[in-house]
């Protein structure tokens, strides 16, 4: 027993920053109406309400086209399709309304249980829906009438928020009204796009059923920036189009309206939410908005523009002076960030020989951007740098910025319980701090 209660301390204090972080936060999640019917859906409802109680405001978005399918073909009616579009027909948009509420209310049922002794027991989950969606009708496109098929004019973003600021949880359907007291069927992912777009959400997470994101390799992406997404879909549009892709251009979308993270997680895997939201590594796929912003491995071409962003530091005596002669043989351990082609940050990673560890030194950001967490992106990077690297450890050696290290989760270390190769390399003149963290 004190083994399983050590390994649940180790595990609690692991995703306490990710708590701390995501608090405050608001999510849109979209839901597709494929994932009703996988074998872990109550634990995707669940998942999202330890969310809600974790303090994070949500928005949930929802999909029903398998329930518009299931309801379409038990009367006997079969859609048209122009471009991947449903063409909403005025006579079938009375089955269409029946499938929506059906799996809305499935949704709020599952939010609604609290049964002793289950993971929603005690949630008592507020959920609130309502006509927040102003819609317009596709219209006539290349000479087809998509009839009650229409798209988002306007989200009441202040009502959505209001709702989510109270502790509730707002429920959206892929249906929206018109000034003229029309209902109109709509995107699923149109919706969801819209309402992050319109409410500033800091990520939107969306469920998948075909599984990772691959290239024509096998090889999984993890994240991606807005032009690799964009390449990615590029090349995807050269073949069948599949639940991943419409994902990745959802996620696409939003990233592109502001939305700085987009999320594509599999609906297959049980507990994909939260492992991608409260581990290192996550589960699924990441794109992010880069902003014209990339962290990549320094060149030579790079020095001058890390020689010309060190030297205020060098000067103050923050960091060790370094000639340009030994950044160019040591440029192989740098990583910069840039953006419009200038380096506005740099960093560097020394192997310690004969070890499972490294040594973090040289980090630096560009006064004018020294803000919005650009140091601790760069740290994160270099962390799984270290990790691929077979590292278990980076130390951190500093006179000015001990402070700073804390709060990455670094904690205080001796000259002695350093490794023996860095440990004869000590400068006790300078007396730097020494900082460890575990990777």
């Amino acid at each position: 027993m004190r083994l399983n209660s050590d390994h649940f301390l180790q595990w609690f204090r692991h995703v306490s920053p990710y708590i701390h972080d995501h608090r405050g936060k608001t999510f849109v999640i979209m839901i597709p109406g494929d994932c009703f019917v996988q074998p872990s859906f109550n634990n995707i409802v669940c998942d999202i309400t330890t969310l809600h109680s974790l303090g994070v405001r949500l928005v949930v978005v929802h999909g029903a086209r398998l329930q518009i399918e299931q309801q379409l073909k038990a009367a006997a009616v079969q859609s048209r399709f122009h471009r991947g579009s449903r063409i909403t027909e005025r006579d079938h948009l009375s089955h269409i309304l029946r499938a929506v509420g059906a799996a809305r209310f499935q949704l709020e049922a599952l939010f609604s249980s609290g049964l002793p002794d289950s993971p929603m027991s005690g949630a008592k989950v507020k959920i609130r829906s309502g006509n927040f969606i102003t819609a317009k009708p596709q219209g006539i496109i290349e000479g087809v009438d998509h009839q009650m098929t229409g798209k988002v004019r306007n989200v009441d973003s202040r009502a959505i928020l209001e709702i989510s600021e109270r502790g509730g949880l707002p429920l959206l359907s892929p249906l929206g009204y018109s000034i003229t007291g029309e209902v109109f069927n709509l995107s699923f992912a149109d919706v969801g796009v819209s309402v992050a777009s319109a409410i500033k959400a800091d990520k939107v997470l969306i469920f998948n059923d075909d599984g990772p994101i691959q290239d024509k390799d096998n090889s999984i992406f993890r994240q991606l920036t807005l032009s690799e997404c964009r390449l990615f879909l590029q090349e995807k549009q050269q073949h069948a189009p599949s639940s991943s892709y419409f994902s990745l251009r959802s996620c696409f979308a939003a990233c592109k309206h502001g939305v700085p993270r987009a999320h594509i997680i599999s609906s297959k895997e049980d507990g994909s939410l939260l492992r991608e939201l409260f581990t290192r590594d996550g589960t699924g796929t990441m794109i992010y908005n880069d902003s014209y912003e990339t962290i990549r491995a320094a060149q030579l071409e790079d020095v001058v523009g890390i020689l010309n962003l060190i030297a205020p530091l060098e000067q103050k005596g923050i960091l060790v002076k370094r000639s340009r002669e030994l950044l160019e043989n040591e440029i192989t351990y740098f990583t910069v960030m840039e953006k419009d082609n200038l380096i506005i940050g740099c960093a560097a990673l020394y192997p310690i020989p004969d070890s499972r560890a490294g040594e973090l030194a040289c980090v630096a950001i560009l006064k004018e951007y020294q803000k919005d967490g650009r140091a601790q992106k760069l740290l994160t990077h270099i962390e799984k740098k270290g990790a691929e690297l077979g590292m278990k450890e980076i130390y951190a050696l500093t006179t000015r910025t001990a402070h700073w290290f804390l709060e990455q989760s670094f904690t205080e270390s001796t000259v002695e319980q350093m490794p023996p190769n860095r440990k004869a390399l000590y400068n006790y003149q300078r007396n730097s701090k020494i900082f460890i963290k575990t990777l």
